[in-house]
């Protein structure tokens, strides 16, 4: 089973017929998962911890100033207990994995799975965002690498850049500003060439910071998905690009 690293939108993604359809011929063309454990930028928590396992836990509405129509959607995905168990055992004696009892998946989560398997019929875990530290999430990739031999996709979902305090043109087809081309380009050229080592220096080498990341919980999940590689340093496979709302959407798998 692939990895992947996907750009997830806001709720209006669910309206864009362009970033929809990429998003479905994607999930299409991967081999069905058995389950899907995601890590999302919008749920830093240290221990490790899991979302509630239960069949149809109520979402995580983490977003404001949007049509009441987003806050009505649903997602309901059966019992994850098995996939719960699955993770915690990758973890010596279960350690500082924390199973919460009641939080539901995040819009980094649902947004874009309501795309990609839209009968919520998948299993699907969030694991939080431990650290913002690239080498430490590397490792926590390796650590989850064994489940794609189990039919588990696992998602590192962010955005390649989400400076949102710098944005002017709020159009969802606005031409990106320079420090997010030149980001995105950059990232871009690194993953081509497979240079983890590059990417992990970001904050000091990447053009168009710190405006393409002000803060930096959306790129990080990258090196999640990179670590769950089979060879970290290998060029990734770019599926989505472009830009929305003048952010780039860079989105891609490894194998």
């Amino acid at each position: 089973m692939p990895a992947l690293y996907l750009g997830h939108g806001a709720p209006p993604l669910l309206d864009d017929r362009l970033w929809t359809g990429q998003l479905a011929t994607w999930a299409a063309a991967l081999p069905r998962p058995r389950a899907i454990l995601i890590v999302s930028a919008h749920w830093e928590a240290a221990p490790i911890s899991l979302s509630a396992a239960a069949a149809a836990t109520p979402l995580v509405y983490d977003f404001g100033g949007f049509p009441p129509k987003y806050y009505a959607m649903t997602y309901p995905t059966p019992d994850a207990s098995a996939l719960a168990d699955l993770v915690t055992s990758l973890f010596p004696d279960g350690k500082d994995v924390h199973r919460h009892a009641s939080r539901g998946l995040d819009h980094g989560a649902w947004v874009p799975l309501k795309v990609m398997y839209p009968e919520a019929d998948i299993p699907v875990l969030q694991l939080s965002l431990p650290t913002l530290d690239p080498q430490r999430l590397l490792d926590l990739g390796r650590r989850l690498r064994p489940l794609r031999d189990q039919g588990v996709l696992v998602v590192g979902s962010g955005f390649l850049t989400h400076g949102l305090p710098y944005l002017r043109d709020w159009s969802t087809d606005a031409a990106p500003p320079g420090w997010s081309r030149d980001f995105d380009l950059w990232a871009s050229e690194a993953l081509d060439r497979g240079d983890v080592d590059t990417l992990a220096r970001y904050r000091t080498e990447a053009p168009g910071m710190p405006y393409a990341h002000p803060s930096v919980e959306h790129f990080v999940p990258i090196f999640v998905t990179l670590g769950v590689a089979g060879d970290p340093g290998a060029p990734v496979s770019t599926t989505i690009d472009g830009y929305f709302y003048g952010l780039a959407k860079r989105s891609f798998q490894v194998v």
